[in-house]
């Protein structure tokens, strides 16, 4: 996988590269595995009744645990930095808790969302997806559910997807309704003329 390189911001303190590099491979994991069986979400209401159900991630849980541990001091930081002045003291000690629960129900989002793709994906080109260009569409839906994906490059932005999962936790923000949008512009998407504008292959 090749992940999308970050700007230089405030944030960076919170960023390691070991953060960075579990999120990419959660995702990869989550995935691939999603992408070897033959399960499809094929309408955005199946997809959102999905995400309404037990999350069934005992396959990638490891690695979920793994990633809210290494995310656990940038959580603190975020939890106690200027930034959020406004989220009081007292929540600082649970904010640890509310995030992974944010990280867990991400990861059961993105899922959701690249069955969908793929299914999309496979109506149109009457074939198995690329692995890659599943997770790059899915990722791009998924945090800007309002811009057609572009294909010029495959690598993906697992910073700004780490980013999101944070801040959002820390500020006990729900994530479910921006999934929702993101499965209604995977289903609107135009596939055809979104392949027509994809990188040639490496």
């Amino acid at each position: 996988m090749e992940i999308e390189p970050y700007r230089q911001s405030v944030h960076d303190e919170v960023m390691t590269s070991a953060l960075v590099r579990a999120a990419a491979s959660l995702v990869d994991d989550l995935l691939d595995r999603l992408l070897l069986g033959d399960d499809r979400v094929t309408t955005a209401a199946e997809g959102k009744r999905l995400l309404d159900r037990d999350d069934d991630l005992e396959q990638v849980t490891d690695r979920i645990q793994r990633f809210v541990a290494l995310a656990t001091p940038a959580i603190r930081t975020l939890a106690r930095g200027a930034k959020f002045t406004r989220v009081p003291w007292v929540l600082v000690a649970s904010s640890t808790a509310s995030t992974g629960i944010t990280i867990r129900s991400g990861v059961q989002e993105v899922r959701v969302l690249a069955s969908l793709v793929a299914h999309r994906i496979e109506q149109v080109t009457g074939s198995p997806p690329d692995p890659a260009l599943v997770k790059k569409v899915t990722l791009e839906l998924y945090l800007s559910p309002r811009r057609e994906p572009t294909l010029s490059n495959l690598d993906l932005p697992i910073a700004k997807l780490v980013r999101r999962w944070l801040v959002r936790g820390v500020l006990g923000r729900d994530t479910r309704k921006a999934a929702g949008k993101a499965l209604d512009a995977a289903e609107r998407l135009d596939v055809a003329r979104m392949l027509a504008g994809r990188a040639p292959a490496r």
